[in-house]
């Protein structure tokens, strides 16, 4: 949502202060709070399904065999120990990645050498020439001490300076999948949990690899989201059936988990537990099987986020929304405001 909605530049310390715009679909209203306020929007029986996932070190600065300095940015990690990673061109996060120079076209076989790790195309894949598969030189934990030495989180240029690896993890973060940080969940900090938990509202988790939000290439900006995968465990499925079977709610905390949940039980008619892949695009139209609401950022329109709301609330109602916020002056991106798109009585 929001347009022309300023960046929140910089992690807030205490993320429970974001401001809350809550939606209210079928009212077609919506009000101001603050995500503190959040177990008082919930109630005894919902359940929360967070994103477990944590943020991969996923930006690997270093040179081409033939000295052109480039950025390789981990997109996901693929069952045969490759990664699927986008190429850019020389600069960093400080420079917009729009304005960034497009990176050498590499053929496959060619070397990379990153962050003290070398890496070989292994195939270029479709949109672009700059979506790569690449094989590492080290495997297993090796590798994995060499990503966490040498890489850096993602990170853009309305961002007010380095951001750490640990700013860009959730409370509850665990196995490193995501590319970007499912930052949805930033403002459940241990006293909103323990309020919710003193409500009765429950909470479950799955792991879903998040991928990069953008990329400066029009083409691969344009495929984004790409499949995802994603691991829900058999705890989860239990409690989502239980919470719809009592006429509680399934609130899911952002829009990986919407993906995830939804995904899963386009694929098999139910939902079941595991892991597997998805590449379903929620938007207008679509009637959601498993999810009743949404705890989600501030989205621009016209993204592939803002286009997923559209299945939880009707367009103009989101616009107005949108404006509300933008004239309110709620900050967008991963660090910005928030939204609890729920009915009261879903």
């Amino acid at each position: 949502m929001g347009g022309r909605m300023n960046a929140a530049r910089w992690p807030r310390e205490h993320p429970d202060t974001a401001r809350l715009l809550h939606v209210e679909p079928r009212n077609e209203r919506f009000t101001d709070t603050v995500a503190s306020e959040l177990p008082q929007l919930l109630r005894e029986g919902d359940l929360l399904v967070m994103n477990d996932a944590a943020t991969l070190p996923g930006s690997l600065t270093g040179r081409t065999s033939a000295g052109a300095p480039i950025e390789l940015r981990l997109l996901s990690h693929e069952p045969d120990d490759t990664w699927t990673v986008v190429l850019f061109g020389a600069g960093d996060w400080r420079r917009r990645t729009e304005d960034r120079p497009p990176p050498p076209e590499l053929p496959v076989g060619s070397l990379l050498e990153v962050g003290g790790l070398t890496a070989r195309v292994v195939e270029v894949l479709p949109p672009s020439p700059r979506l790569l598969r690449v094989a590492f030189n080290l495997r297993g934990a090796a590798l994995w001490q060499a990503l966490y030495t040498a890489g850096r989180p993602v990170q853009y240029a309305y961002t007010a300076g380095p951001l750490a690896l640990w700013h860009v993890q959730t409370l509850y973060a665990a196995r490193p999948w995501a590319a970007e940080m499912p930052s949805a969940g930033l403002p459940l900090t241990a006293s909103v949990l323990s309020r919710m938990k003193a409500r009765g509202v429950r909470w479950a988790s799955l792991t879903h690899a998040a991928g990069l939000s953008s990329t400066g290439d029009a083409a691969l900006d344009a495929a984004l989201p790409r499949p995802e995968r994603s691991d829900i465990p058999e705890r989860t499925v239990t409690l989502v059936e239980e919470t719809r079977a009592s006429g509680g709610r399934v609130v899911a905390v952002g829009t990986t988990v919407v993906r995830a949940l939804e995904g899963r039980a386009t694929q098999h008619g139910a939902l079941v537990p595991g892991e597997g892949v998805t590449d379903l695009l929620l938007g207008p139209g679509y009637v959601p099987r498993v999810v009743h609401g949404l705890l989600t950022g501030v989205h621009d329109p016209g993204s592939s986020h803002h286009a997923l709301l559209q299945a939880f609330a009707p367009l103009p109602l989101l616009h107005r929304a949108a404006a509300h916020a933008e004239a309110a002056g709620y900050l967008g991106h991963e660090f910005g405001d928030t939204c609890l798109i729920l009915d009261p009585d879903a």
